[in-house]
């Protein structure tokens, strides 16, 4: 499974995503960003490459990256970027994201059977010389799986495979599924499940997990010490083309070549991850401090005349969305447990807020048009499985107001009461990051005031990305609302983000027709592509009028690439985990 992660380098969430927005109406906004990258080109030149050079490349985040050095228990966008010059998933892609035999491993799925055979392909090694085994593969889901890790990574989807949820409930100590047929240190993993999906064809599905983690080298640790143990932390294994020389932490990461690399020596000597702030990236862009940079989107006017840079650009997979806390996660029972008498469990309060809101003024205004409004939770890359009749919560104060009038939220001076005649305070969570993040919130704040809604910044101010991340997991009881945002999963199974039983359901809403639509999606009628596409539509539809959960902006990522750079791409078949696929990238002669 190729996860979603959350997004943080601008804001409010997401890949690279922004945070939020603030003007007026504003109808006049500029669309010429948007004009310009939709013309730039998906990857540089291809080059004659040359061996060498140090390649820098900026790390745009207003804090520190937490440094967890591990795919089963890693979440946040910087501590994925920084890991992955030595990351590499199990399989290759097509530009489909349909896994093909090119990558470490190849997958081999049995619909009678109900099985799926990973074979690891020989060479393919750990930094330290070690093959990568049968092993590596199981203890992955072994980590994800044991609730000692707090893996936020472990879903009901998971429990597909035989023998999984027993293990995670601490029933059976080993996951019964998963056979090795020539032994742990063989390069075969069986995978036993109940049933094959659909999706498993494809990168990013949910049910298999696609990465492997060094069981020799981790094993000596109890899983409720690994996040923290230094392997993980400050000298961690990949079998990626790069391998770590140095951490710097929170700041910075050192990468050399791993010379077991299995496709053959990486070009570059080192490629040095920095983190720097998001609001001096376009004056880094300008004097050509890094040979990679993110441009951030608000900062467009600035850098767009730098010269002996090429600019490559993407819609990325990825959307940013507000929230609503309806309940809290239950780790007993590893499920959300919805509360019918939480704050924010009224629907017409919920559309009310969505209603209210200048999302595409705001946006766009504030980053020349690179930001627009989406409008649900099913990107437009999906294809089939996009609803694009979906019209999503365009601007509208007078149906706002109609909402709550009719839904007895009546107004007592200034503001409006609930139902039953108490004040109402919501309380609003928005993260930090760049200069753009606090006029934007404050924009929102604005239009809700406007409808009577006392809404306030919980602890009066932004809020720093790791502790936005923690209030959201651990359900902090301050928090009614929150914006965030994803980048997804490259399969488009709901079933990791927004089910009973995913942690990453961050709003912790859990209904029958929810729970029904998400298990319709992936059932075995869904092998029929036009069931598939409109059990897809049926749950945005769905998703839309319920508005647990309000998409409200993509944006165009563009990267400031130096002129000299080859093999920098970003077409599916060349990413990895979403990340750029680094051997492939050199310095040109």
């Amino acid at each position: 499974m190729k996860k979603g992660k959350f997004l943080g380098s601008l804001g409010v969430v997401s890949a690279a995503a922004l945070t939020l927005v603030a003007c007026g109406k504003s109808s006049n906004t500029s669309n010429e960003g948007a004009k310009t990258a939709s013309k730039f080109p998906i990857e540089t030149k291809t080059k004659t490459a040359k061996q060498g050079g140090t390649l820098r490349v900026a790390e745009e985040t207003d804090t520190p990256f937490t440094g967890i050095f591990n795919d089963e228990l890693q979440m946040s966008q910087p501590d994925a970027d920084v890991s992955s010059p030595g990351q590499e998933s199990l399989f290759d892609t097509d530009d489909h994201y349909k896994i093909n035999d090119k990558g470490p491993a190849t997958l081999k799925l049995d619909r009678k059977a109900k099985t799926a055979t990973i074979t690891i392909k020989k060479g393919v090694r750990w930094s330290d010389g070690k093959q990568v085994t049968a092993k590596d593969i199981e203890y992955a889901y072994e980590i994800i799986a044991n609730k000692a890790t707090k893996s936020q990574r472990y879903a009901s989807q998971f429990n597909i495979i035989n023998g999984m949820k027993e293990y995670h409930e601490g029933k059976a100590k080993t996951i019964s599924g998963i056979e090795m047929p020539d032994g742990e240190n063989g390069r075969v993993a069986v995978l036993h499940c109940q049933e094959l999906k659909p999706g498993m064809y494809y990168s990013g599905n949910g049910y298999i997990w696609e990465n492997a983690a060094p069981y020799h080298y981790l094993k000596d640790i109890p899983f409720s010490k690994l996040e923290a143990s230094d392997q993980i932390r400050k000298r961690p294994l990949y079998f990626g083309p790069y391998k770590v020389q140095k951490i710097n932490r929170g700041q910075s990461v050192t990468w050399v070549p791993n010379k077991y690399y299995w496709r053959g020596k990486p070009k570059l000597d080192k490629i040095i991850y920095q983190v720097i702030s998001p609001n001096s990236a376009s004056q880094a862009i300008k004097s050509h401090k890094f040979d990679i940079a993110r441009v951030i989107n608000n900062q467009w006017k600035q850098v767009k005349g730098t010269s002996d840079v090429t600019f490559v650009a993407q819609v990325p997979l990825a959307y940013n969305y507000m929230g609503f806390k309806v309940g809290k996660w239950d780790a007993k029972k590893s499920k959300n447990v919805m509360n019918p008498k939480a704050k924010m469990n009224n629907k017409s309060l919920r559309q009310a807020m969505a209603y209210a809101m200048n999302t595409d003024a705001v946006y766009k205004h504030y980053t020349d048009g690179l930001s627009f409004q989406v409008p649900t939770l099913i990107p437009a890359q999906f294809g089939d499985y996009f609803d694009k009749n979906a019209k999503g919560y365009t601007y509208n104060i007078k149906k706002a107001n109609q909402l709550l009038d009719k839904a007895g939220y009546k107004k007592k001076g200034k503001w409006r009461t609930t139902p039953d005649g108490k004040p109402l305070t919501i309380n609003f969570m928005a993260k930090s990051g760049q200069a753009i993040n606090q006029p934007i919130a404050q924009n929102f704040i604005q239009q809700w005031n406007k409808i009577g809604l006392n809404v306030k910044l919980v602890g009066g101010r932004l809020t720093e990305f790791n502790s936005f991340y923690d209030k959201v997991q651990h359900d902090d009881p301050k928090v009614d609302v929150f914006l965030a945002g994803w980048t997804l999963s490259t399969e488009p199974s709901q079933e990791q983000m927004y089910s009973e039983g995913t942690m990453s359901n961050y709003s912790r809403f859990v209904t029958p027709e929810n729970t029904k639509l998400i298990k319709d999606m992936d059932s075995q009628k869904a092998f029929d592509h036009k069931y598939r596409v409109d059990k897809f539509h049926e749950w945005q539809k769905y998703m839309n009028d319920e508005a647990y959960v309000i998409p409200t902006y993509n944006e165009y990522q563009i990267d400031a690439v130096n002129s000299k750079i080859t093999g920098y791409s970003l077409k599916p078949s060349k990413l990895n985990n979403g990340h750029q696929l680094w051997y492939q990238v050199a310095f040109a002669k």
